[in-house]
């Protein structure tokens, strides 16, 4: 586990921003395949998506965290609000941005929002797998003690053991990230089926969802409690799970009613014309 690859002059190389660069690198490129695969001429957006949404999702996530989470040391520490490697990004508020950029993005070149949402789920999942990557080079979104003799050791310069010493840790960043290549499989292999517009999407934010909400539980990063003893990541996982199951029943009842008032063929309209008739 090393955060710093290697030095130019005093400038650091460090380990989390090469990994998440890959991650939005190579989550672009696996968008750029799937969307082309579609052959609705999309992929020619997507390396410029890839770019934009990647920049806000960054954004997003340090933001969230700042805000959210850690606004009473910022406030008094506003030079240090883009220090990233020093720990802090939410992934909540990552997707969040992100998402939004793409659909203004979307809407601003008259593209079809729905389907780009349902075919680059998978793409945004396997970004948020690399990106925990990153999370474990860098000694951030660390879980809490194991109590035990096992769990992951932090190198004396990262935030875990700043935060707990030299006590093993449950690996909550790396089941995060094993969780999320899980889901991408999973995505694919559900849009391999016939499925309404729209319920990928929701499947990717539901499935997520609720693996945030349980690997929570093993956390050591952010352990205060806000509503109903749940964390504040939790609550967001609850409304994001809730919402997300919606998006997905209310996708498949419109898609069934579409299809049931979907008119006859002309031959078959004439026939059942001509039988009532003959009533």
């Amino acid at each position: 586990m090393h955060q710093y690859l290697f030095w130019l002059g005093d400038f650091p190389i460090r380990s989390y921003g090469i990994v998440i660069s890959l991650a939005i690198v190579l989550a672009t490129g696996v968008g750029y395949f799937l969307v082309k695969k579609e052959g609705r001429g999309y992929e020619k957006h997507i390396a410029d998506m890839g770019i934009y949404c990647g920049v806000a999702g960054l954004l997003g996530a340090r933001l969230w965290d700042v805000f959210f989470f850690d606004w009473d040391y910022y406030s008094q520490h506003l030079t240090e609000l883009m220090n990233v490697w020093q720990g802090g990004m939410a992934v909540q508020g990552g997707i969040v941005l992100g998402v939004l950029t793409g659909v203004i993005y979307c809407k601003k070149h008259k593209l079809d929002t729905i389907f780009m949402m349902d075919v680059l789920a998978p793409a945004i999942i396997l970004g948020q797998a690399l990106g925990r990557c990153a999370n474990l080079l860098n000694g951030d979104a660390f879980g809490a003690p194991t109590g035990g003799a096992f769990g992951l050791l932090y190198p004396s310069t990262t935030l875990a053991y700043h935060t707990y010493g030299p006590q093993p840790l449950w690996p909550a960043e790396v089941w995060e990230g094993q969780l999320d290549f899980v889901i991408f499989a999973l995505l694919l292999i559900f849009r391999s089926f016939d499925h309404a517009r729209g319920q990928c999407f929701a499947l990717y934010v539901f499935l997520y969802s609720a693996a945030r909400f349980g690997l929570e539980y093993f956390r050591g990063d952010y352990t205060e409690k806000v509503l109903a003893g749940f964390t504040s990541a939790q609550m967001t996982s609850v409304v994001a799970m809730t919402l997300a199951a919606l998006a997905f029943l209310a996708a498949g009842a419109y898609a069934h009613r579409k299809k049931q008032e979907k008119p006859l063929p002309p031959i078959i309209e004439a026939t059942s014309r001509k039988k009532k008739a003959e009533r």
